[in-house]
């Protein structure tokens, strides 16, 4: 299993692929240690996710530049990344047992009923490559505060992140076992994941893969959180601050080379502030420096892999054919390495790649509307239902739009992001189920009602 720099094209690190031999201990011991883990008190799990937290502040150079020469990331939101981790990891060391703790419920005179809330055991996650730290720590750390134990199958392109992030917990002193990385290929998920060992699995990624394990585990009546692709609006009403839509725009169409799931993707303008809105946002677009993501003044690093640029490129070609402009951008960039230019297309025809398929880069369709009625039939007008942005004076409006939005989170006058804080998840064919916040705790636990006579 090869770690190659995409912006480089060099071999940054080779790994051993575990085979069925490597796989059955893991599980063997991912079960052994589950039996104990669950009765520790949850103080002590929690004690130990803050010691977690401590090793990724501690080493977060270190792990951002491995993210960074595995998938291409700017160094600077690579280390962004793992100080966001270890937030999440001080929320749940601050707030698990809260969150897990036994609810009372009415009941007849001479009773007692509550729900406690039981862990399940193993749980599989299948992780992608875009943000390799965060999306891991996402579920681990409430997971395991749960008292369940992890078994990760991360992207194939970024096993240094894999093997870095069990180095996390066994840095903190978690017991050998209650986080496992296997580094195995997509091939071997539906194994892992029929195995009576294994109670549940959480994944984030594509919208094929998200039905191939949602299929594999309905087989084996297993609980499944699915976070998929996005298609997320930007919707820019006639009343909106102007300056803030585009400086956020900006940010929130090329972060992390546009390689978002909830990434703005589709600018929906009043036609009102129309002319000026894209004047500005193709003019901000250019300022933008793409080049090495090892240099902290790098605005836009290398995509994550040259095949996957290339289906970027054949998504914006198509689009141009059907009809749509392109105002800036549209060719990969003349140089080594996986670099593709922000790119802002307009006049995009309904159903063409850009307007009916996820992009995953940094290219933005832009579209004009005549009132907010068309504006958020614009935004509903796809098969996902992820996030969306909303960008208006007038607040009571926009909480009144908001509410047609079909999404699993709509952020008004800000960008769309996760926050441990708050619940985070989609709908339709974004997926289903909810992590972060006391919901993603509880999504992986046995909801057990206990009444006492």
């Amino acid at each position: 299993m090869e770690a190659v720099n995409p912006a480089t094209g060099e071999t940054v690190a080779t790994y051993e692929e575990h085979g069925d031999k490597e796989v059955e201990q893991c599980l063997a011991m991912a079960q052994e240690t589950f039996e104990e883990w669950r009765e520790r008190p949850i103080r002590e799990r929690e004690e130990l996710l803050a010691n977690a937290a401590d090793v990724l502040r501690e080493n977060k150079e270190r792990y951002g530049e491995i993210m960074t020469k595995e998938m291409g990331k700017p160094i600077s939101e690579a280390v962004a990344e793992v100080e966001k981790c270890a937030w999440a990891c001080d929320h749940y060391a601050e707030n698990a047992g809260a969150y897990l703790d036994s609810e009372q419920h009415p009941s007849p005179p001479g009773t007692a009923v509550s729900t406690v809330h039981d862990p399940l055991g193993p749980i599989l996650a299948v992780m992608p490559w875009n943000f390799p730290f965060w999306q891991v720590i996402r579920f681990a750390a409430p997971y395991l505060t749960a008292g369940n134990v992890g078994l990760l199958k991360h992207a194939s392109n970024v096993p240094g992140c894999a093997v870095a992030l069990q180095e996390v917990f066994e840095k903190a002193g978690y017991p050998d076992g209650v986080f496992q990385t296997l580094l195995v290929g997509s091939e071997t998920v539906d194994d892992v994941l029929a195995d009576d060992r294994v109670k549940a699995a959480t994944l984030t990624g594509s919208g094929p893969a998200g039905r191939a394990v949602a299929e594999t585990a309905g087989r084996h009546l297993k609980k499944t959180v699915l976070e998929l692709g996005g298609s997320d609006p930007f919707i820019v009403l006639d009343d909106a601050d102007i300056d803030a839509a585009v400086e956020t725009g900006v940010l929130a169409r090329t972060q992390n080379g546009g390689q978002s799931c909830i990434a703005a993707k589709r600018f929906i303008v009043h036609e009102a502030v129309y002319d000026e809105y894209v004047d500005r946002l193709v003019s901000a677009f250019e300022s933008l420096t793409v080049g090495d993501p090892m240099d902290e003044k790098t605005d836009v690093g290398a995509q994550a892999d040259p095949d996957l640029m290339a289906e970027l490129h054949d998504q914006v070609q198509a689009s141009v054919g059907a009809g749509a402009t392109c105002l800036t951008g549209g060719e990969p960039l003349d140089r080594d390495g996986a670099f593709y230019p922000p790119t802002v297309l307009a006049d995009v025809p309904e159903g063409c790649p850009a307007d009916s398929e996820e992009t995953f880069g940094p290219v933005a369709a832009v579209y004009e509307v005549p009132n907010e009625t068309e504006a958020i039939e614009k935004a509903n007008d796809t098969q996902y239902g992820l996030g969306a942005s909303l960008w208006t004076d007038d607040r009571d409006r926009g909480r009144r739009l908001a509410r047609q939005v079909e999404a699993g989170c709509v952020y008004i006058n800000e960008m769309t992001k996760s926050d441990p804080r708050v619940p985070f998840g989609g709908i339709n064919d974004a997926g289903y189920g909810r992590e972060l916040s006391e919901a993603g705790i509880k999504e992986f636990v046995n909801r057990k009602t206990v009444w006492t006579q």
